[in-house]
């Protein structure tokens, strides 16, 4: 697991430094977050590593309680979405054609 830290303004930064930022789940300066230790993420820090600190977590049971809680909304989120892609979607009735009406008189 990775802890990093956003050490540097992303003011003035191009917008795929901000994007990649952004897409880590940085929002503000001194914000940190911790993510798994992979390919991908080593790639996103890589471009941005002058705006970032980075700190190797050993022990993965020793998170944060705000980590913990968000790991469990995202799951939740997750789990109560899946129904819902699973239901088909109602058919519509087709619209009924407007019946001419009579002139009497």
């Amino acid at each position: 697991m990775l802890r990093i830290e956003l050490v540097k303004s992303m003011i003035g930064q191009t917008p795929r430094n901000v994007a990649t930022a952004k897409a880590m789940g940085l929002r503000k300066m001194h914000h940190a977050v911790i993510l798994p230790d992979n390919p991908s993420v080593r790639g996103m820090i890589h471009h941005v590593k002058h705006m970032l600190a980075v700190t190797v977590i050993e022990d993965a049971t020793h998170t944060s309680k705000r980590v913990v809680k968000k790991a469990a909304a995202v799951a939740r989120k997750v789990v109560e979405a899946a129904p819902e892609a699973e239901k088909p979607k109602a058919k519509r009735a087709p619209k009924k054609a407007a019946e001419p009406k009579s002139e009497e008189a």
